[in-house]
């Protein structure tokens, strides 16, 4: 556990350094980088909602799944709070970090994305800890939005999904 804890002091420094180096750019572009963060947090959220109803997951499944884009510490904590399983919600947000890892950068070329700050936006919003990784490697900017998106994400998810995840509770028993 020590280790861990030491380790977190060089790495979180590695992500504050190009945080700092372009600080400019990301305050010139806070509202819609907010907007984009926003609109893509609560879209996975209900994506993945309404994805786990119509396969007829069970309840305890469904809000497991819904948090996957939320680094896995605010996860495990986040999870009982909307009736979901620490350890199911672990492995889903996992998976979404690999998938997103793997696959994000691809589907952004693909779809004709290359604005630096948007794909470190999208990387650090969907794929968490191993998206931020990922943005690093494309380039200072990426790493930066990439690392600020993930904290946000992560804030904005906890305080919606209590709610949405009642929403969708409610949404099936009527």
């Amino acid at each position: 556990k020590r280790i861990m804890v030491f380790l977190l002091g060089p790495a979180t420094v590695s992500l504050a350094v190009p945080l700092y180096k372009n600080r400019q750019t990301l305050l010139r572009n806070t509202l819609p980088a907010l907007l984009g963060l926003g609109v893509g947090s609560l879209a996975t959220l209900g994506v993945a909602l309404v994805l786990a109803r119509l396969l007829g997951l069970p309840e305890v499944m469904r809000a497991s799944i819904s948090i996957k884009s939320v680094t896995a510490p605010i996860a495990v904590e986040l999870a009982p709070i909307i009736h979901g399983s620490p350890t199911l919600t672990v492995a889903c947000v996992i998976a979404t970090g690999m998938i997103g890892t793997m696959l994000g950068p691809w589907l952004m070329t693909m779809t004709g994305i290359h604005d630096p700050l948007s794909r470190g936006l999208a990387l650090g919003t969907i794929s968490h800890g191993q998206g931020t990784a990922q943005a690093v490697s494309e380039g200072e900017l990426q790493g930066a939005a990439a690392g600020i998106a993930m904290g946000l994400a992560a804030v904005f998810t906890s305080c919606i999904a209590p709610f949405v995840c009642w929403c969708s509770r409610q949404w099936l028993r009527s």
